[in-house]
């Protein structure tokens, strides 16, 4: 199995360099592939100094900020040109604790996808505000009764594909950008007849850096999943038959 853990930046130059050392430290067999997408602080730079000087760190740079969506699609488009099996989702702000990829790893595999859960048994976030909780949790629970399905944490960004799975997803098709990219993603895999698995996480609050939430991002999601939720009444759209679905 190789594994591909892409990492989109956009002004991650505090904390990159930490993130990036920490994903070698807890799975050294992986490699790492930065998505930049023109940062103005210089991130993209120490990454292209970091790859020349590693030949496990690589680097896609963008013309400008198109959002997650777009940058992940492109990682998952330049994985697939070379062969790997596995691509691991990861921010570079360190919410996503390196400590926790070879457990998603380990469940890795055809026909699944895995998921680190902040919201299952033994999942946790660390230094988030109440309003932050309670936003995450009450979008979590919309997803799952607008959709019909099991998943815990849909809208987590920390994942791991089969290059397989991402082949049977028309990803062209995927305009959904922030959170709702995440969901979205798990509504055509669980389509594709994979499944879910959730492995539970301690999500950790970024500590350099300026978070990318915003309310277009919220709104976003909110509007498609209801949309989504809709059509799924009517046994149309991509939620439709999957009652159950990622359990």
């Amino acid at each position: 199995m190789t594994t591909l853990v892409i990492i989109p930046t956009y002004n991650e130059r505090e904390s990159l360099p930490r993130q990036v050392e920490d994903v070698f430290a807890h799975a050294p067999q992986v490699d790492v592939l930065v998505v930049d997408d023109n940062s103005p602080d210089g991130t993209g730079e120490w990454a292209d100094a970091r790859a020349a000087a590693d030949p496990h760190v690589h680097v896609l740079h963008r013309p400008g900020k198109q959002g997650l969506g777009v940058a992940y699609r492109a990682g998952f488009a330049w994985a697939i040109e070379r062969g790997y099996t596995t691509v691991v989702e990861m921010d570079a702000d360190g919410s996503h604790r390196a400590v926790h990829l070879p457990q998603l790893l380990a469940q890795a595999g055809e026909g699944v996808l895995v998921i680190g859960s902040r919201w299952v048994k033994g999942g946790a976030v660390t230094n988030w505000p109440l309003h932050r909780r309670l936003l995450s949790m009450g979008a979590n629970t919309y997803v799952r009764l607008m959709l019909g399905i099991g998943v815990k944490d849909a809208t987590a960004g920390y994942r791991a594909y089969a290059v397989s799975t991402l082949c049977q997803i028309p990803r062209d098709e995927v305009e959904s950008q922030g959170y709702c990219f995440q969901i979205d993603m798990t509504l055509r895999a669980l389509r594709a007849g994979n499944r879910v698995v959730e492995v539970p996480i301690d999500f950790l609050e970024r500590d350099r850096g300026a978070s990318k939430m915003s309310l277009g991002i919220i709104r976003e999601a909110l509007v498609k999943v209801t949309a989504w939720g809709l059509q799924r009444l009517v046994g149309r759209g991509p939620a439709a038959h999957l009652r159950g679905a990622g359990r």
